[in-house]
Formats: structure tokens, C-alpha cells, sequence
């Protein structure tokens, strides 16, 4: 992959303290330095010299600062770090660390700026420059848009490249031996004779060394894990059910809390009448929270009980509150409200003037986040310090706002992070922090803890937006010559920043990612962002704006191809211009054996999204029967440049598949009066255990840069499914979702 394998020491190494005892190491790529999180509160015996590994009398201790969601995160991390370390991570401990600075998040960034992931050379690297600022700048430790793995492949390579050096440095000078003389294995610096000095013994030693220079990478010829199936770390304790969720969280002296707020997001409370929740056994307080009441009780059912008891006069909707009425306004923002046109090849104007064009429109729904661990936090305030146990996707924001309800420095708040049992995004919010440190400040010194009902978890999540595709494209000679895309949706980054109290201007490129960067030499190619006015306030959803543009780019590449009567993957691979992309489709027409004539009554339909630098495609068979429409198998195939962990790769892509195939079956929300009319699983059914077709999944590794892969399978499986019904049936279906037009087995 063309990677240096070394890096100067200056360019990643943070802080210089040490505390005899033991020694902490870790990796840092930018050039001025952040103060060391691990240097607060170490306990006598303990050395923090840079923020990634920390080595004790007690033992080795690795920070895995990206969030687990279920997606394999803290997993992959440790074996990044373990790779070069040389440790068995059976015998460590993975902890997440504090909020830091030190662990802001390099790669999130590029996803807003209008440079298409495949923009190779200077652009492309003043693009990562660019990011990795804005990350620093920002404090921007966050977890989303697959950035995991590519932000952190070098990083905790080099932390764990370092802490093994100057380990084996300390050997040297323990033993007079010389460096060639050392090897390491499991924990250990192995000498000639056999004899092993581990590093728990060497830590002391090693806190007096200044950390080498230049740092040795292994090729990845020689990983033993890292490239091969491996079991996840947290595989034994989620396969028995010992795993702790932030939801499983206990204190001793605890009270439980639930919170009722206005459906319609940010509509408030007028009034509200307590007299009958705080009649009910086991109450212990009625408190007014922003928008809403609490109610604290000595069990989570009875708070939940009591909570539905309040009487509460709930103020309007400070925006649009019904679903017709919102399409409305997309539709509306076409004329007057162009946001970007990031994608203008070509001549589209005169070309379109000149032929037969073809003109349709599509349209994507409200959706939910869904997780099956509704948001939860415990919380404890004392006197000088608040306490926070929650999973959260980004815990710098959530200590600053927590502080800021608690009127405390951020420096006096501690958060804990959990796992999460699912996220879709979620958990880049913090709303539900703030509540629960809300009633924190009204009960200081009472450890709490907030659980939100299902049915608030639902109606009051931060949506992904729907939007409006207006599609006209024109074919010739068995062509596709004009693909022309308007897409209206609410700006997700506008929404998102205001909530932190931060301005945004300028185009949104998520309004339009998934689709105005796809890989295609169309020769007249246009594609054109609207900013739909604020309505019900959205946020990112798993694999944010690809995941609605995927459908409508490739629900209107299919049907041109369709007018054209040209082969959908032999023109897409006439047309692509990326070689890992073509790689991708040639894969995918290979597992399906496309070409080939289908089943009677079957139809298979074919997608491709490029989103997060991952190209993807994808293959939905179908069968269409007198009972309703059977989804048989669906084929995925996607780069991501390098697989870590061959096993979780398929967990990704085939999980992916099935969120993307289950929401566009079956999912919506609607609004009436401002509130989701959908607040639990039975009125937003995904994808049954029973309908889950075979997945066969196939990665490649043909890009230079290493990608993440837990969102990318998303944003094809939907027109897939959509171009696989029309294909079976002759029913071109150009709204999701898609069983409000037709019925599934």
C-alpha cells in the first residue's frame, strides 16, 4: 500500500511526564501537543507518558477511545495496538479513557468537504489536512462515518510500535544485551537463553527513556491477528450475556428516573398536573425538566408509570408537524433554495433540450434510529464534581454541555463511557445527558438513574430526513448520455451544529453525498443539492445522506439504463472511472452470475453506492409470488482497502444489508401535530428473523487507503431491492417505504 514504515517521533508522541513504576504510551499526528488525559489521577506506582497504553504494577491497560456500538470497535483497536505491542489481550484491560483533546478524531471531518473521497494527489491530501485541523480545533472525539478504523490504523500502530521499543530499550540497558539480541512475545522481552522480562517488570525502567525516534511498523506479512479471522474481544461476554451496557449500570443508593417531554421536538410545556403520578407507590419526586417533567421513583417501571400519569399541556410545534404538509415544503424547496451543485459535467441543459427525456420523481421518509438499548444515563452531582455513566458517541461535547447544565468547569465532570447496545447515530446527540444532569442539580448527592421509555426513545428521536429526488436523464444509441439529479432534504450538519450552539453556513454536502461523487464519466453528469427549511430536527442515521441518495441515484440510473436497454452492470462498468469501484461491480456480477437468465417469477436487481470511500455493490434476488414478494439472496461486494478482521467484515456488510433491506421494506416515520405517530417496534417493523435472505458477502482489497466498513452497505440495499422488484414484477416503485406499494412474504 505505499505506507512509510516508520514515523519521527515527533510527530506523534504527547506529554513528557513520569512517575516511577510503571509507563504509559500512545501516539499523536499532529505537531503541537495535547495535554496527556492519563496524567489525572494516577495512583502511586503508576507512569502516563502518552495517552493509547498504560502499564502498571497491576497490569497492562489499553485505551480504545473510539465508542463501541456493537460494531467491533474497542475490538479492533486493542488488536491495532497489540499487533506491534506484542500482548496477549486476553490478559489486559480495554478501557475506553477519559474525554480528551488527545483522542479528537483526524478523519470525521472530511466527509463535509466537497472533495470526493477518490480525489487522489495534492487535493486529496490537502483534503486530510484540512480534516485532520478541523478535528483538532473542533476537540471532535467522535464516533461516526466509519472513521474508526481509518483514523486510528497508524495512530495505535505507532503507540504500540513505541511502548514495544522502549520496553525493549529498558532490556538493553537491564541486561547489557544488544537490541538484535531481543525479540518480543505475549507481555514479554525474550532473551537468548529463554528467559523472559516482562513488561510489567521493565516499566520502570522504561518511564526514564526518552521513546525512540524513529519507530519500526511490521509489514503486514508478518501480522500474526490483524488480516486473519480472530475472535472480537467482547465475543464471550455478549455470547453469555455478561456484557455491561450502560443501561446495566449500578450504584449503590441509586433512584430511578423517567422523563415525558413534548412530542413535538422542542414544542415545551405549558402547565402540568403531577397530583396523580405523585400519589403512586414508590414515587419520590415530580421535576420540571426543559420541554418536559421528570419523575423519580424507586424503580424504573414505576417512574415510567407515574410519568404517563402526569397531565401535561404541551405548547405547539415550532415547525411543520404533518408528514404531508413537510413533503410539501421539499417539494417547495426547489424553486429558490439551491444549496450546492457540486457535480456539473458536461452540457446537461442543451442535451436534455434535444432529446426525449426522462422525468421522474422519488421520495424517502422520515426514519428512526431504532436502537435496541434506549438511551440511558446514571448520574451523581456532589458538591464539586458530577459523574456520568452513559454511552455516547461524543463524551467531549457531552462533558462541556453537562457542565454547563450543572454550572461546574468542565474539568469537575467525569464521563464514564459505556457500551452501547446500538446506536444508528443516536448517540450523537446528548439531549438525554442534559435531562438526566437536570434532575441531578434538583437531587444533589442521590446517585440517578434515567432510562427513557420505548415509547419516548422513539418519539423523540432525532430523525434522518426525508427528502425528494427529482431525476431526468436521457439515453442514446443504447446509452445513458444525461443523468441529471435534484435532491431536496433538510441540511443534517445545520441541524446537528445548532443543537451545540454553533453557526453553520455554506453547502451542505450531505445533502447530496452518496450521489454527487459516484465514480461514473456520464458525459453530462449534474447533480444539485436544495436545502429544505429547519422542520423536525434531524440528525445523522447510519450512513447519513448516502443512505436516501443511494435510492434515489440508483433507482434513476437503473431505470435510464432500463430506457436504454442497456445491460445495468455492463454500463455502470462502461461508465466507472475508479478502478476500486469496477473491481467492485465486476465481484458482484461474478457471485451473482448476472447475465444469466433468472428463474421464472424471480428478478434480480442490481445497486451501487461509493460512500465513505468504500465502494459497494450489491445484488437482491427476488421471487414474486401469488402471496407477496419473497427476498431470496442478495450478493455484497466492497473495498475497503485493507480487511482487519475478515469475520467482523462480513458481520458489517451482512448486517448492514439487512438494516438497509428491513427499513426500506417496512419503515417510516410520520408526523401528525409535530409528533412521530410511530413510538414502538410493532408500528416500525423491520426485517423478520424469517425474512432474512442468504447473504453472501465477498471484500476486496484493491484501494491504497485503508477504509471503515460499518455504514457502506447501507445506501445500496435499498434501490437493489427496489431495481430487483421491477425486475420481477414490471412495478417501478419510486417511494419508500416500499410496502406501502406492495406486499412481502
Amino acid at each position: 500500500m505505499g505506507r512509510a514504515r516508520t514515523i519521527a517521533r515527533r510527530s506523534f508522541l504527547i506529554g513528557s511526564a513520569a512517575i516511577a513504576g510503571g509507563v504509559a504510551f500512545g501516539t499523536y499526528m499532529y505537531r503541537r501537543d495535547i495535554d496527556n488525559p492519563l496524567l489525572a489521577g494516577l495512583e502511586p506506582g503508576d507512569v502516563a507518558l502518552t495517552p493509547f497504553v498504560k502499564i502498571t504494577t497491576r497490569g497492562i491497560t489499553l485505551i480504545t477511545p473510539r465508542t463501541d456500538m456493537g460494531q467491533g470497535a474497542y475490538s479492533v483497536q486493542a488488536h491495532l495496538i497489540a499487533e506491534e505491542l506484542d500482548v496477549d489481550l486476553a490478559e489486559v484491560t480495554l478501557e475506553p479513557g477519559p474525554p480528551s483533546a488527545a483522542y479528537y478524531n483526524s478523519k470525521a471531518a472530511a466527509e463535509a468537504l466537497p472533495i470526493a473521497a477518490t480525489r487522489e494527489g495534492w487535493v486529496g491530501d490537502a483534503a486530510a489536512g484540512v480534516a485532520d485541523v478541523v478535528g483538532k480545533l473542533a476537540l471532535l472525539q467522535l464516533t461516526g462515518g466509519s472513521s474508526t478504523v481509518p483514523d486510528m490504523y497508524d495512530r495505535l500502530r505507532v503507540a504500540g510500535a513505541v511502548a514495544r521499543e522502549t520496553l525493549v530499550a529498558a532490556a538493553v540497558l537491564e541486561t547489557g544485551l544488544r537490541r538484535d539480541q531481543l525479540k518480543t512475545e505475549n507481555g514479554a522481552v525474550v532473551l537468548p537463553d529463554g528467559s523472559r522480562l516482562t513488561y510489567l517488570s521493565l516499566a520502570g525502567a522504561a518511564a526514564s527513556l526518552t521513546p525512540p525516534e524513529n519507530v519500526p511498523l511490521r509489514d503486514p506479512s508478518q501480522w500474526r491477528h490483524l488480516g486473519k479471522p480472530h475472535m472480537r474481544t467482547d465475543m464471550v461476554a455478549k455470547s453469555t450475556g455478561a456484557q455491561t451496557y450502560g443501561i446495566d449500570v449500578t450504584i449503590d443508593g441509586m433512584v430511578f428516573a423517567a422523563v415525558r417531554t413534548n412530542p413535538a421536538l422542542g414544542g415545551g410545556i405549558r402547565a402540568y398536573d403531577a397530583t396523580k403520578a405523585e400519589a403512586m407507590r414508590g414515587v419520590k419526586s415530580v421535576i420540571p425538566i426543559t420541554g418536559g417533567i421528570a419523575v423519580v421513583a424507586d424503580n424504573t417501571w414505576r417512574a415510567f408509570r407515574a410519568a404517563d400519569a402526569v397531565v401535561c399541556d404541551w405548547g405547539p410545534a415550532p415547525y411543520i408537524g404533518d408528514t404531508r404538509a413537510q413533503f410539501e415544503a421539499a417539494n417547495a424547496s426547489f424553486d429558490g433554495r439551491r444549496n450546492s451543485r457540486l457535480r456539473n459535467d458536461g452540457d446537461v441543459k442543451t442535451t436534455l433540450a434535444g432529446s426525449r427525456p426522462v422525468e421522474v420523481e422519488y421520495r424517502v421518509p422520515y426514519l428512526a434510529h431504532a436502537a435496541l438499548e434506549p438511551v440511558n444515563a446514571v448520574v451523581l452531582l456532589t458538591e464539586d464534581r458530577l459523574d456520568v455513566w452513559a454511552g455516547t458517541q461524543i463524551p467531549g461535547y457531552a462533558r462541556m454541555h453537562a457542565a454547563s447544565v450543572a454550572g461546574l468547569d468542565t474539568e469537575q465532570v467525569h464521563v464514564h463511557a459505556q457500551v452501547l447496545g446500538g446506536s444508528f447515530g443516536r448517540r450523537l446527540e446528548d439531549d438525554f445527558i442534559r435531562q438526566a444532569t437536570e434532575i441531578a442539580v434538583a437531587m444533589p448527592g442521590v446517585p440517578i438513574k434515567m432510562t427513557w421509555s420505548r415509547e419516548e426513545d422513539f418519539s423523540h428521536t432525532i430523525p434522518r430526513p426525508l427528502a425528494i429526488g427529482r431525476g431526468r436523464g436521457a439515453v442514446a444509441e443504447g446509452r445513458v448520455t444525461v443523468f441529471d439529479l435534484d435532491i431536496a432534504a433538510q441540511s443534517v450538519t445545520a441541524s446537528s451544529v445548532s443543537r451545540f450552539g454553533l453557526p453553520y453556513v455554506g453547502p451542505d454536502v450531505v445533502i447530496v453525498a452518496g450521489a454527487w461523487d459516484q465514480p461514473f464519466a456520464i458525459p453530462n453528469y449534474r447533480v444539485t443539492g436544495y436545502r429544505v427549511p429547519e422542520m423536525v430536527p434531524v440528525s445523522s442515521w447510519r450512513s447519513v445522506g448516502a443512505s436516501g441518495n443511494g435510492f434515489l441515484h440508483e433507482s434513476l440510473f437503473d431505470e435510464l439504463c432500463h430506457e436504454a436497454g442497456a445491460d445495468p452492470l455492463a454500463e455502470r462498468l462502461r461508465l466507472c472511472t475508479h478502478m476500486p469501484s469496477r473491481k467492485v461491480l465486476e465481484a458482484v456480477g461474478e457471485m451473482s452470475n448476472w447475465g444469466s437468465a433468472p428463474v421464472a417469477g424471480r428478478g434480480r436487481g442490481l445497486a451501487f453506492t461509493l460512500s465513505f470511500g468504500v465502494p459497494v455493490a450489491e445484488v437482491v434476488e427476488v421471487s414474486h409470488t401469488p402471496d407477496g414478494l419473497r427476498i431470496d439472496k442478495v450478493f455484497v461486494a466492497a473495498d475497503a482497502g485493507r480487511i482487519l478482521d475478515p469475520v467482523n467484515f462480513e458481520a458489517q456488510l451482512t448486517g448492514g444489508v439487512i438494516w438497509g433491506l428491513g427499513h426500506a421494506m417496512n419503515c417510516e416515520l410520520t408526523y401528525r401535530d409535530g409528533g412521530a405517530e410511530q413510538d414502538n417496534y410493532h408500528l416500525y417493523e423491520g426485517m423478520r428473523f424469517y425474512q432474512t435472505p442468504e447473504i453472501e458477502v465477498r471484500g476486496l482489497e484493491v484501494g491504497d487507503q485503508i477504509r471503515g466498513i460499518g455504514e457502506p452497505a447501507v445506501p445500496p440495499a435499498a434501490p437493489a431491492l427496489g431495481n430487483a422488484i421491477f425486475a420481477a414484477t414490471g412495478q417501478r416503485i419510486r417511494e419508500l417505504p416500499f410496502a406501502n406499494h406492495i406486499d412481502f412474504l
